[in-house]
């Protein structure tokens, strides 16, 4: 079975049949994990992985220490587009997917360190205007440096993204794996779950 689109994904969601991708949703809560107040997080989280050119979102659902992906999409953008026009576009795209579901908290990547300045800076405007278009809607925004969010998923900080790829499919039962911004998008939605202790 070939990946299924965001838009099969969110139309199955809507008309309340099976999500295509299993039968069922996949149990999240791996031994010893999960929120410290001893309730399974609930609600639907907005995993985000900023980058200027290839930003991942993905909407996952966690009912009763469930998840399941309700969409996912990479924010492409051309070499040629200005980064003005690149932080538009994802500032957009976040919106929408705020729109397509009652999110209950967004979760991001925290940028890792980098010696480069102009990197830097453009890292971190990415993930200002995700954080800008997710405060908008008066979400809380959670964030997880990329070390956790593999420790949360995967069991070891090192993994490698076509192993965090790998993991978020059996992790939510698809049938294929996510693109590679798309997995780590879904893997800080997990991350939050996971480690959700219950206050905002």
């Amino acid at each position: 079975m070939g990946r299924h689109s965001s838009r099969a994904l969110w139309t199955a969601k809507l008309l309340g049949k099976p999500v295509p991708g299993g039968p069922r949703a996949a149990k999240v809560w791996p031994e010893g994990m999960g929120p410290k107040s001893g309730a399974a997080f609930q609600g639907i989280v907005l995993g985000i992985d900023p980058s200027l050119r290839g930003t991942g979102l993905a909407l996952v659902e966690f009912i009763r220490g469930e998840a399941r992906l309700l969409c996912s999409q990479t924010v492409k953008m051309k070499k040629e587009a200005t980064m003005a026009a690149c932080l538009a576009e994802i500032f957009h795209a976040v919106e929408g997917m705020l729109k397509c579901a009652r999110v209950t908290h967004v979760a991001l990547e925290q940028p890792i360190f980098v010696q480069n300045n102009r990197i830097a800076m453009i890292m971190g405007a990415a993930r200002g205007v995700a954080m800008v278009a997710a405060a908008r809607q008066g979400l809380p925004v959670f964030e997880y440096p990329p070390k956790r969010i593999k420790q949360a998923v995967v069991g070891f900080g090192s993994a490698q993204k076509e192993q965090l790829a790998r993991t978020m499919a059996l992790h939510l039962r698809l049938a294929q794996a996510l693109p590679y911004d798309e997995a780590d998008a879904a893997a800080v939605a997990l991350c939050h779950a996971f480690t959700w202790r219950g206050e905002v």
